[in-house]
């Protein structure tokens, strides 16, 4: 790697010659005892005016040695760095940090400058709560990891950075609690970092594929979140956070099933309260998934699963639909489905009408004309809501109530079944960095059954999840 010559204009040429966008700018100055400098810079994210004030008007008057450690104690700017190397140069001046290059240099200097443009910190639209803090994370790295310093402000805190990407050079920071965090999940989290080849890194998501031991699977892998004290809370468990500039989710592992039926608010309310409504929405999403799958075998394959007076309901509303169960239902989650994606993807107020008019206009339609019939407007609504009890895992379980309507539809009830064992199969076997996927019920873990689905209160919670293989085990002095 070519290194600085320390002649200005031969210098300012390699930069150059790496770097000829236009918006590449050269400044050149003259201090008091005629030493040339110049200053390089990406015009779009560098703050000239902080370059002005804090680098070139103290160097107007400067008559020291032509060494960077004397240049350096002239310039006012807090984040100082040296570099030699051309590649580091050049990497630096991308990101919005200015390169001061002068006659005779042995060092260039890196002045931290870089223009920051960021949105206002907010309660993140996907964790919205009702008691707790209302912080969330934003797009820029440097102020999520002050979020996280702020709230774990441990010696131990180690907030590592990495650069992803062969195009992009995206930063990643590895956060972790030395001395609860176990080393082995951090090595493991950094070497498949390390190990990602992609040219661009445009959100934390773009590496939960290489994050997954099973890349192909459906289930979920690595846990994510917008909130800092969700994010924290887990770190103090002994897991590993991931956060990525220009994203504003942050990833945790090891990931554990149970984490999405908890909410950060059931930590600020009362343990019954937090208890209810976890087993609520497991009952949501079970609903979710199986009730159109039942409601389509139940009417092929065995009509004496509904009540007599139900029976008699639902043979009056379908008595006249020309499609059959299976395709009719299929066709209300089809229309479900496209509602939802188009109301998401217009603009707001045109989705929320969209929504309104698909609901009602729409489904009130389908049932007049005969299409359709008004049980599977029902249990599709009840299906469609359900699913948003548990939003973090949408996406998964929406292809399971799909494989669920197609397995009820072919060979009923049997169907539903094998499909169900398939997936406890695979949900038994699936681990996230050596943590098994359905932990604390297999294996069965009597210890941290009080935080899954029953919350416990916290004084219970002495100790840290067993899981985890924390090397802290205390969470509590007097556990």
């Amino acid at each position: 790697m070519k290194t600085i010559s320390g002649k200005l204009e031969q210098d300012i040429a390699e930069l150059k010659k790496m770097l000829p966008a236009e918006d590449i700018l050269t400044f050149s100055f003259v201090s008091g005892e005629k030493l040339p400098f110049t200053v390089i810079f990406a015009d779009p994210v560098t703050d000239k005016e902080l370059l002005g004030e804090q680098v070139i008007r103290p160097l107007l008057h400067y008559a020291g040695k032509p060494s960077a450690k004397e240049v350096g104690k002239n310039i006012t700017a807090p984040e100082l760095r040296s570099e030699k190397t051309f590649d580091k140069l050049s990497a630096e001046i991308l990101a919005g940090n200015p390169v001061l290059l002068w006659e005779g240099a042995d060092e260039g200097l890196i002045v931290g400058t870089k223009k920051v443009f960021v949105r206002a910190i907010a309660e993140p639209p996907t964790d919205v709560t009702i008691k707790g803090p209302r912080e969330g994370f934003i797009e820029d790295i440097k102020i999520n990891s002050s979020l996280v310093r702020r709230r774990l402000k441990n010696p131990n805190l180690r907030i590592e950075m990495m650069q992803v990407g062969k195009q992009s050079e995206t930063y990643v920071a590895v956060c972790f609690l030395e001395g609860i965090t176990p080393q082995e999940t951090v090595d493991a989290v950094k070497e498949k970092l390390q190990a990602i080849q992609i040219d661009v890194v445009a959100d934390s998501s773009y590496l939960v594929h290489f994050l997954k031991d099973r890349k192909y699977s459906l289930m979920k892998q690595v846990g994510s979140t917008e909130k800092p004290d969700i994010f924290c809370a887990k770190i103090a468990e002994g897991r590993v956070g991931i956060l990525v500039d220009g994203s504003p989710i942050a990833l945790t592992v090891p990931y554990l099933l149970v984490e999405d039926f908890q909410a950060c608010e059931d930590y600020y309310v009362p343990a019954a309260r937090a208890t209810f409504t976890r087993l609520l929405r497991i009952f949501a999403l079970l609903v979710a998934i199986y009730l159109p799958a039942f409601y389509i075998a139940a009417q092929l394959f065995k009509l004496q699963l509904f009540p007599i007076k139900l029976l008699q309901t639902i043979s009056g509303s379908i008595r006249e639909i020309p499609l059959s169960p299976s395709l009719e239902m299929l066709l209300v989650l089809l229309v479900l489905e496209v509602l939802n994606e188009a109301s998401i993807r217009m603009p707001k107020y045109v989705g929320m009408a969209l929504s309104v008019v698909g609901a009602l206009v729409l489904g009130e339609t389908a049932v007049s004309a005969g299409f359709v019939s008004t049980p599977a407007i029902i249990i599709i609504a009840f299906s469609g809501i359900g699913l948003y009890a548990v939003p973090n895992l949408i996406e998964q379980t929406s292809v399971v109530r799909l494989a669920m309507l197609l397995a009820a539809g072919s060979v009923g009830t049997y169907g539903i079944l094998l499909l169900t064992a398939f997936l406890l199969f695979k949900l038994v076997t699936a681990e996230s960095f050596g943590a098994p996927l359905l932990s604390p019920f297999s294996p069965v873990i009597p210890h941290d059954m009080r935080d899954s689905l029953v919350k416990y209160n916290m004084g219970s919670l002495k100790t840290r999840p067993k899981t985890l293989k924390s090397k802290n085990k205390r969470r509590m002095k007097d556990a």
